[in-house]
This record gives C-alpha cells, structure tokens and sequence, in this order.
C-alpha cells in the first residue's frame, strides 16, 4: 500500500503549504501532513528569499526557483513579482542558457507539452490528453530551440525556453499561469554533443527540414488553434532561415506572434522613438546600420522600414536607408547564399563599386567604412561581437551626426558591441544609447546617464495580455507600432543622461500600459472581438495576481 499526498500539497496550482488554515487542513484532508504552524503568504516569502540567496550560484538558484514553480505558483510568481529586476536574468537570460546544457542529465519532469517532428499524428492526441477546453487556453508559447540565446541549436534541452519566457508573461503582466502551455518542437538536433551524449532526451537524429518540417509546423498551428482558439500562438528562437517564413506564410491566418523579430523589433522601435523626441526628427530622416543581420537584426530593420514609410517616404526610399552587415561585411546583391529575409536590403554591388570603398583582405567592407560612407543617424548591434563599436567607429558616427542613436543589443556582457560607458564618452556625451544588458547609472562630466535595457520583456508581456484581452484574431503590424509608441510614452528621455527605455522594474506598469494600447489598436484594426470603453479598466481587472 502506498501513501498518497492530497491533490491540494501536489497541484502547485492549489497548494499553499503552510499557509493552509487549520479549517482548511481539515476540509482538506491535511491535518498531519503539515507543521503546526499556519503562515502568512508575506511569510513563506521571507523563507524563499532567504533559501534563494543560500545558494551560491545563479544556476543554483534557476534550479531552486523550478523546484519553487513545481510545488506553488502563488509563491513562485509572487517571489518574481517582489524582485522582478532581480530575478528575470536568473529564471530567463542569461541563466537558462546554463540550465539549458545541463537540461537532459538534470531532467526532472515539466508542465511542457512535447510534440515530435517523427510523429506528427500524435499532436492531436498530445493537445487532448491536456483536458483543457477550447475557452481553457490564453496563451501557448513554442520553440524548436534551433537559436537559443546566443548558444544555438538544444533541441528537446530548449524546452525551459518556453516555461521561461511563460514566467516572464505572468510575472510581467498577469497572464493567468494556470491557461498557458509550454510546447517543445522536437526536430531534432545538429548538436553532435547532444546526439552523442547517451542522457539526451530528444529524438536522436540531425535537425529535420524542408518539407516534413513545413508539415509539423502546419500540424502544430491547425491543432493547437483548433483545440484552443483563443490562445495567441508565440513562437521562440526558431532559426533564421524558418522564422521570418513562418510569420510571413501565416500571420493573416492564425493568431501568432514571433518575440526574436517582431517584439525585438517593437522594442528598438520605442528605443529610436524616445530618441527623436530628444532630436526632433522623424523616422524618415534616419538612415539605419543594422550589425548583426540574422533574425532579430533584420526584424527591426523591417519595422523601421516600416516605420519609414508611415512617416512619408515610398517603400524603395525606405529600403535606401537601410544598410546590413553580417559576418561577410556589408551585404550585398552579389552575395552567395544570400537569405531572403537580407536579400531585400542588400546593396547594388555597382554601389559600393568605387575605390573609394575601402575592402578588407577578405574583400568585405566592414563596419568602420560603412559608418563613414553612410553617416548613419542610427546604428544597432545584434552580432554577439564583443567590441565591435570601436572608438574610431563611434567617434566617425559622432563626427557626422550630432545626436547619433546607437543601441549595442547583443548580451550577455561577454557579448556585447561596446559599454554605453565608452560610447558616451567617446561622443562626448551625445549619443542617445541603451543596450542589451542591465547597466548601472554611471557620471560622465557631470551628468549621471542612466542606461536604459532593450529587453523584450518591456514588450511582449503586455502585447500578449493586450491581445487576450482584446481577442485579437491576429497580431497586426499597427498593434506593434501601437505597442512601442505606448512603451515609448513610459519614459522620458529629454532630460541629459536620461534612459530612453523604462526600468525592468516597473514592468508591471508598463505592460498594462502597453497591453492598453495593443487592445485599443486591435479595435481599430478591426481584428478585436472583445470591446471596451475603458481599456485600462479592462487590462487591469485581467492581470492575475499571486495571492492566496
């Protein structure tokens, strides 16, 4: 015969643990399965805290807080909520990447749903064995973990990805924890490490592609939107070469959403906004240098083009103010191999044909010579090239124009452009700058700087809540504007020295205020199918929160 403990202890969902009346503990079966003691919410909290800062590595206290989240959402989330600036770099970037190597040897049991590329009959029968209801679900978040972070391909070892970016939604903006899912696109992996390694979990083959992955991922959306209408599909660090195509092929026809290109691009967008409100200019007087073009970089490249367009120029004047460079330089239309999602952006080589036109050994036009053919009025970094943005670099930048906007993107810190310290003193305190890591206030001839971090979840939260709320049928490109204009709105960077982003702190309030905004937008875009004469209202009155 074998002891059983009560759903209300194993339900992380239900249980309270200790903070279980002694009503309660009798009603519910659970009188001698808890100490004597019956505690505040405010504090088990305190324990949690202190238990989290005993461990003496950021990966030990990833590994305490999933051990937290499998035993009660209240006190996982409410944790993340109090410390939320603290905690995101442990239970999302930069940490998981650490979690995420170890994940097969550690495996330990998730909520994670986990559907494979060599069975796609089962993706029905994985969705039904759930027992949620087509009204049960809000919000499912998907990776075939083919680009993780920096650390590239981790196949089924990518599944935290998802439970990650799932906790940053609720933390972040009240997505209610017990209507998401997490899902793992198994397509195998091109990781010999992990197909040699006898623990792997995932299928053990090379990563499948072209046609049998066109049907999984058709497979995938038809089941998941069939069984959850409702739900916003957002999908994750799929690679370059699939996710521009997945978005494009079905973004009028289900409800989708990808972080990497459109809520990366959203953020810069309201990054390079708050800029021109310090130089008085608008987007179709800015020439853009994006380093770095793979997803995520050509991603901002299109909503800045976009941006472009709004404000008057044609669709080939937009294009003409737009420059890439990837690992072989400057891209252009002689390229071999040139991906689509470059190719629309790639210069005449007749352009850049003249003497002038400085190569390197390798025949490729770096960044210094781009900068100072083209006088950028923006450049953003997404490379992972630690110090690419040179003193020479910034200073050509600064040299041609007065208030450049310059955004080294790329993290963790190992990997980024160059220190917003170095690129305010190299332009002598002109460059309007924010980043990809969380910078500490710094003074600069006496101007203290604070620097602002472009990370997605100042973005996505909140156009994920706005869209559930709203019951968007699809994710327009005017919510995403309308997305980075509200985000934008939040922080004031008119003052010297001031960031041009608002703190990962006040997410809360600043994901109502874009969820407001997104909602608003979808009404106008005629794609709501909820309506509301008061958005804030609605939005805040949506936003779960931890409590018993």
């Amino acid at each position: 015969m074998t002891m059983t403990l009560p759903e209300s202890l194993t339900n992380p969902l239900l249980n309270k643990s200790t903070a279980f009346t002694q009503v309660e503990r009798h009603n519910l079966g659970l009188v001698g399965r808890l100490p004597s003691a019956v505690e505040t919410l405010d504090q088990q909290l305190q324990r949690c805290y202190s238990q989290l800062h005993a461990c003496t590595s950021n990966l030990e206290r990833y590994l305490y807080l999933d051990q937290l989240h499998r035993r009660s959402d209240v006190l996982y989330y409410r944790l993340l909520v109090d410390h939320l600036a603290e905690l995101m770099p442990i239970v999302y970037d930069p940490t998981i990447a650490e979690a995420i190597k170890n994940w097969s040897a550690d495996y330990r049991g998730t909520r994670a749903v986990y559907l494979s590329v060599d069975r796609i009959e089962d993706i029905d029968e994985s969705f039904d064995n759930l027992g949620l209801g087509p009204d049960d679900v809000d919000l499912i978040v998907a990776s075939d973990a083919e680009a993780i972070l920096g650390i590239g391909d981790w196949g089924v070892n990518g599944t935290d990805i998802s439970i990650g970016k799932l906790a940053i939604y609720t933390a972040a903006a009240g997505v209610d924890p017990a209507r998401v899912i997490a899902v793992n696109l198994d397509c195998g992996t091109d990781n010999t490490s992990l197909l040699e390694d006898p623990v792997y979990l995932g299928n053990r083959h090379a990563r499948v592609r072209g046609k049998q992955y066109d049907r999984f991922i058709a497979a995938y959306l038809r089941s998941a939107a069939q069984h959850y209408p409702h739900a916003l599909l957002h999908f994750e660090d799929f690679g370059p070469s699939n996710a521009r195509r997945i978005i494009n092929e079905y973004r009028d026809t289900y409800r989708v959403f990808n972080d990497d290109m459109q809520g990366t691009g959203a953020v810069v967008i309201a990054a390079v906004m708050a800029g021109l409100r310090v130089t008085g200019q608008t987007f179709a007087d800015q020439r853009l240098l994006v380093y770095g073009a793979g997803t995520a970089g050509t991603g901002m490249a299109d909503q800045i083009h976009a941006a472009m367009m709004r404000d008057g120029l044609t669709d080939s004047e937009a294009r003409e103010r737009i420059w890439l460079i990837d690992r072989n330089g400057l891209v252009t239309d002689d390229m071999p191999d040139l991906p689509d999602y470059q190719a629309a952006y790639a210069r005449p080589r007749s352009q850049v044909a003249a003497a002038d036109w400085r190569r390197d050994a390798a025949g490729h036009i770096g960044l210094l010579e781009t900068v100072r053919h083209v006088a950028p009025t923006i450049l953003i970094g997404t490379s992972t090239d630690h110090g690419a943005f040179t003193q020479d670099v910034i200073e050509a930048m600064a040299a041609q124009v007065q208030r450049p906007i310059i955004l080294p993107l790329s993290n963790p810190t190992e990997r980024i452009e160059a220190m917003p310290q170095d690129v305010i003193r190299w332009s002598d305190g002109r460059a309007l700058v924010a980043t990809g890591i969380p910078v500490d206030p710094f003074d600069y001839n006496g101007v203290t700087y604070t620097i602002g971090q472009g990370n997605n979840a100042l973005l996505y939260p909140g156009l994920g809540l706005g869209v559930i709320v709203s019951g968007a049928r699809t994710v327009t490109d005017m919510m995403l504007l309308a997305a980075a204009q509200a985000l934008a709105s939040h922080a004031d960077a008119t003052t010297i020295g001031a960031a041009l982003l608002p703190p990962v702190s006040d997410l809360r309030a600043s994901s109502a205020l874009v969820a407001a905004a997104v909602a608003r937008q979808a009404e106008v875009d005629n794609v709501a199918t909820v309506h509301s004469d008061d958005w804030d209202q609605t939005v805040r009155q949506a936003m779960w929160w931890p409590a018993y």
